[in-house]
């Protein structure tokens, strides 16, 4: 089946430039969230500085982090636009199955 399935160079290309734009984006947003990382203190109680801390770990330093998870779906999509990169035989040849990609780096089903 996949021996019917061809891509011309020029969808090659806005494939891979699409990629491009939207890697720009996920690398921007990692900025953005790391900086989010640099919260300055809610106040002088402990209830503030808690709310400080919890901020902070939702911004970056977890798996779960908002930094990390920009990072992972960056990297996804690499692998993608590489793959596309790479032309019709690359394309054809590569054996991935995207959903198990998803699920190695913990966003499958989310």
């Amino acid at each position: 089946m996949a021996e019917g399935l061809r891509l011309d160079p020029g969808t090659i290309e806005e494939i891979v430039t699409i990629c491009d734009t939207m890697l720009e984006t996920l690398r921007e947003a990692a900025r953005h969230a790391s900086d989010l990382a640099d919260a300055p203190s809610f106040g002088g109680f402990k209830s503030a500085e808690d709310l400080r801390t919890g901020f902070v770990h939702k911004a970056r330093g977890t798996p779960e982090s908002l930094f990390e998870r920009l990072q992972q779906f960056a990297a996804v999509l690499e692998n993608m636009r590489e793959t596309f990169a790479s032309g019709d035989e690359g394309f054809l040849a590569t054996e991935h199955d995207w959903s198990a990609v998803l699920n190695a780096s913990g966003q499958g089903g989310r």
